[in-house]
């Protein structure tokens, strides 16, 4: 609403006998002295922060029945009517298999320092275990090569889901047998990529391959266990972890440091008050009581088992012992808040659950939170006293359209990217040991059962094609990453 001013009370505030020679000059500035547009203040990263990007192995490679792969669990899952949107299946995906070396310049031109990327398990071990396949481990002899000749440091993780059938066949993740395997199988490939590469990830989102594709379903193999089944194959899951990290120390070259990419369950105070981030720290432990918390301390909980009951995994000491082997980082995979609040029940928190109009990205789960990429990195080293810790994913799916001239204007991603990485600022400023940061992903890629309705990458690949194009959202990365900061 206007204010509205008569004459008198115009003349008695701003009349000309009460303005000064000099206070009228503060009122008036000539044109030819208008100041100049400045640049915005950067909020700027640690010196040496490492920015990169992230695909897997499933999800972009394609080539599955070239030099020596064995079939996973996916390309089972995908081939079988009704189980993926549309039919769709990695059989071809982004062709990184064979355009490695192309998609390497396009990290490049971004600037980025260094690159995640995931070994298939079936190419190195086409039965799970046994006699390795050369042809399999020279392909990633090949792609790491190429990412040091353009100054990329590789990061890999071992498991990101292409769990190979045979071993499935055998029991999968129900069987102890497959968390030996990935042992051996781990072992094997740090023994031979560790002259180069630096970090390893033992496993990817242990609680997504489990949660999604053992109980619920909807993931491969397509299973939905009872609750004493599902716990089993967690438990066989973070075993596979702690067996993995023993089998890298004791294979890979010195220097090598091993950690694990988890989707930790990001709670976030839903009010940053004292008893509210209270609560969220007590909900960090317990929401994760059944993956990183048991690799963190070496046992689960007694709420975790209490609230299992009867249905609580079987171990022995030796288990855990070998669960809770020392990590030298912690990678979060952190796309999307849990928000808590205070309560006075026994546990001290309870969850808030979204309401039906909070916003979210094209993918429906994926609910924006900006503050979960501050809240789970501080309460994870807060609880365990971690040095070192990567955001190994972050990143939102789009409903991306090439417009007639070529171009992607991804706005909501760069949105997206904008206000997390902007929590992200806040929490490595007041001192939180995040090193690096993996933006989800590189390319658009084969997104497991939605197949390839949901793209996730900054580069759009015309899959009828293969071609890549930048989206608007890369060239907001390129520039991040050459000011190593953002407005």
């Amino acid at each position: 609403m206007l204010n509205r001013f008569s004459r008198r009370t115009f003349a008695r505030l701003f009349g000309a006998a009460t303005l000064a020679p000099a206070a009228l000059s503060t009122l008036t500035t000539p044109a030819s002295a208008e100041p100049a547009p400045s640049s915005p203040t950067l909020r700027r990263f640690p010196q040496g922060f490492l920015w990169g990007s992230a695909t897997a192995s499933y999800q972009v490679e394609g080539a599955v029945n070239e030099d020596g792969r064995g079939p996973s669990i996916w390309d089972t899952f995908s081939h079988t009517s009704g189980k993926t949107n549309n039919g769709d299946t990695g059989d071809t995906a982004d062709d990184h298999y064979h355009r490695y070396k192309e998609d390497v310049q396009l990290m490049k031109s971004l600037g980025l320092k260094t690159y995640r990327f995931s070994v298939a398990w079936p190419r190195v071990f086409p039965q799970g275990t046994g006699t390795p396949n050369p042809k399999g481990l020279d392909f990633y002899n090949r792609l790491v090569d190429e990412l040091l000749a353009a100054n990329i440091q590789p990061y890999c993780t071992l498991f990101h889901w292409d769990l190979p059938q045979t071993l499935e066949d055998k029991g999968g993740w129900q069987s102890r047998d497959t968390s030996e395997a990935f042992a051996n199988y781990a072992g094997y490939v740090a023994e031979h990529l560790s002259d180069r590469v630096k970090h390893f990830m033992t496993l990817n989102e242990m609680s997504s391959f489990v949660d999604i594709g053992y109980r619920d379903g909807r993931h491969a193999p397509g299973l939905t266990l009872p609750p004493a089944g599902v716990n089993q194959v967690r438990h066989h899951a973070i075993l596979a972890h702690g067996l993995g990290v023993q089998a890298i120390r004791a294979h890979a070259k010195p220097g090598a440091k091993i950690g694990l990419a988890e989707n930790a369950s990001a709670t976030v105070p839903v009010i940053e008050t004292p008893e509210h981030i209270a609560a969220a720290a007590k909900a960090y432990r317990e929401a994760n009581a059944g993956y990183l918390t048991a690799i963190m301390e070496g046992r689960y909980t007694d709420a975790y088992l209490a609230h299992h009951g009867a249905d609580a995994p079987k171990f022995t000491p030796a288990d855990m012992k070998a669960i809770g082997s020392p990590v030298d980082f912690v990678g979060l995979n952190v796309y999307t808040p849990s928000y808590v609040r205070a309560d006075d029940s026994p546990a001290g928190f309870a969850h808030v659950p979204a309401p039906k109009s909070y916003p979210h990205m094209m993918s429906n789960w994926l609910h924006v939170g900006p503050e979960a990429l501050y809240w789970s990195p501080k309460l994870a080293a807060q609880l365990w006293n971690i040095k070192e810790i990567y955001i190994t994913e972050n990143g939102a799916s789009s409903a991306d359209v090439v417009t007639p001239e070529g171009h992607i204007y991804d706005s909501d991603r760069v949105m997206y990217l904008r206000n997390y990485l902007t929590q992200l600022h806040r929490a490595v400023a007041e001192g939180v040991p995040v090193r690096g940061y993996f933006l989800w992903s590189l390319l658009d890629n084969y997104e497991w059962a939605d197949g390839y309705a949901y793209r996730f990458g900054i580069h759009y690949v015309d899959f009828a094609t293969q071609k890549r194009t930048p989206k608007m959202s890369a060239n907001f990365y390129r520039e991040v990453i050459a000011s190593n900061g953002l407005a």
